[in-house]
């Protein structure tokens, strides 16, 4: 039977690199000869860049090393283009190959005659050569063997070497230098992982944005960040690492239920009333499983207050004009029948000798004047038209909207084709903003996507809203705008009424289209400013 495949194409490999040496005049009874080295200064970059990956190379090898005391053994570490970065082992060995100029920094490339490391790097899989393996005569009573080592995307390196008397080689050597390369490259990947999640946990512990607090899976806090401590209104003199998060009576309810039944405490609103005022938090508790046991509770607190300053904003801007309309719609109905009443009783006149004529008609009076209030109530504020930048007034409502963005999973992206000046009232078209923006965020509750591009259309500034949320049926989209007319639990109706107003004042256009589970966009125009 023939060998294997590998044990062939690993001896014709060998075979052209001799004949390779032949034809280029290699003398096999000389030294190897190195026409390329670094400098020093080149080898101690190259050893600075690679310091990482020789000092996992050293900790595997001294293992090895420490298992087989007693052999005589010298390891190699090369770049991947074969120059020599370092050696180590026995000395006996180092000592022989320095004298025949194998030293740091000198490449093993197929000008050097035929070796392992050249072999390895051109075939990019492990080799070895015995005895006669080897071109030059002097190496014959050498026996070696090279693997690489890779990056993630399977590329070498660069390489490890064992150099050997013949008379300790052995056939597993090579498998077990194998085993050493993949041990180096398993460390490294988990040394990047490591740092990795170390870089994400102090980003995330040293955020001004989050309050963060992790504690093993008996409640011991472990880590705390100064965001948290800040919320919660923990003394900074106070060493909270290592105490019990039970003891933070705000939280600890939830780490409780997140270590003893396992439960995820996700969007929990706190509240705590402090001396300028009450401030609200979001909270998230989870647990983190090993095995099926709970090793670690990760919470996270963010700070809601504007966001709930901003809800509240709009809720009274909303119930001022529900309030209004219904005032309206009130005193109208009223002041029909009293005028009625009042005429006919000017008609029946003093001359009647109607019984408390003048009282009757001061109070009529003193009625029509309490309606005149309610009307007042309804009508529109007082407009000032001016010239503005429709990007200035859409960003700072973005502004104000990029908080609850965030802690709603939801990606806000604004794209600027074209920007014109606007002739408006600019505190009404921030409200029609706002309105449009907080449907949007609103039908997207388990976050999602806003895209928002200004651009020209015809004489019109048009600014479009799109949204990837719930959309609306036909049915829905017909009544949009009507009063009390709304898909929200808690709305009355009134947003897109009140935007459809303005942008009429303003001689603007609004459209809107929408589909079930796609999604909705909205289209506002409003003509460009004469310059």
């Amino acid at each position: 039977m023939g060998r294997p495949l590998c044990e062939a194409n690993d001896a014709h490999a060998i075979a052209a690199s001799k004949q390779y040496c032949k034809q280029t005049g290699v003398n096999p009874d000389e030294p190897p000869i190195f026409n390329r080295r670094y400098s020093p200064a080149e080898l101690a970059g190259k050893r600075a860049q690679y310091g990482e990956y020789i000092e996992v190379i050293h900790f595997f090898i001294h293992k090895f090393l420490s298992s087989i005391s007693g052999s005589p053994i010298m390891i190699a570490i090369s770049d991947d283009q074969g120059y020599i970065l370092e050696f180590t082992g026995d000395p006996a060995i180092i000592h022989m190959i320095r004298r025949i100029g194998i030293e740091e920094g000198i490449q093993f490339n197929n000008d050097a005659g035929t070796n392992s490391i050249d072999l390895c790097l051109t075939h990019q899989r492990p080799f070895q050569l015995v005895g006669q393996d080897h071109y030059h005569k002097m190496l014959h009573r050498m026996a070696c063997y090279t693997a690489g080592f890779h990056s993630d995307n399977g590329m070498i390196l660069g390489t490890i070497s064992l150099m050997m008397d013949i008379d300790f080689a052995h056939p597993h050597l090579l498998a077990l230098l194998c085993t050493i390369a993949d041990s180096v490259e398993r460390e490294l990947l988990l040394r990047r992982q490591n740092t990795q999640l170390q870089i994400l946990n102090q980003f995330l512990l040293n955020t001004n944005f989050y309050g963060v607090i992790v504690t093993n899976g008996t409640g011991t806090i472990l880590e705390i960040n100064e965001r948290c401590r800040s919320m919660l209104q923990l003394s900074n003199q106070d060493t909270y690492e290592g105490t019990s998060v039970f003891n933070i009576n705000l939280i600890s309810c939830y780490f409780q239920r997140a270590i003893k039944r396992h439960e995820e405490c996700i969007g929990v609103e706190l509240c705590m009333t402090l001396k300028d005022g009450e401030r609200h938090y979001m909270l998230d508790v989870l647990p983190v499983y090993d095995s099926g046991s709970v090793v670690r509770v990760v919470g996270s607190i963010r700070d809601i207050t504007e966001m709930k300053k901003t809800e509240e904003l709009l809720n009274n801007t909303e119930k001022l004009v529900f309030a209004g309309q219904i005032a309206v719609g009130i005193a109208h109905e009223i002041r029909n029948p009293l005028t009625t009443v009042k005429g006919m009783l000017q008609l029946s006149g003093k001359d009647n000798r109607l019984r408390h004529y003048d009282l009757i008609m001061s109070e009529l009076e003193r009625m029509n004047l309490i309606v005149g209030e309610f009307l007042v109530l309804g009508k529109q504020q007082a407009v000032r038209f001016r010239q503005e930048c429709c990007y200035q007034i859409l960003r700072e409502v973005l502004h104000l909207f990029e908080i609850q963005a965030a802690l709603n999973s939801i990606t806000i992206e604004c794209t600027v084709h074209e920007d014109h000046m606007i002739y408006c009232d600019r505190n009404q078209i921030k409200q029609v903003f706002m309105n449009i923006l907080r449907n949007a965020v609103e039908a997207l509750p388990y976050g999602g996507h806003v895209r928002i591009s200004l651009d020209r259309e015809d004489v019109f500034q048009r600014i479009r809203f799109t949204d990837d949320g719930m959309g609306m049926s036909a049915e829905m989209l017909q009544r949009v705008g009507e009063p009390f007319q709304t898909t929200k639990v808690e709305g009355n109706g009134l947003g897109i009424m009140i935007v459809k107003k303005i942008i009429e004042a303003h001689k603007g256009r609004v459209a809107i289209n929408s589909e079930m589970d796609k999604g909705t966009q909205v289209d506002i125009d409003l003509p460009i400013a004469r310059v």
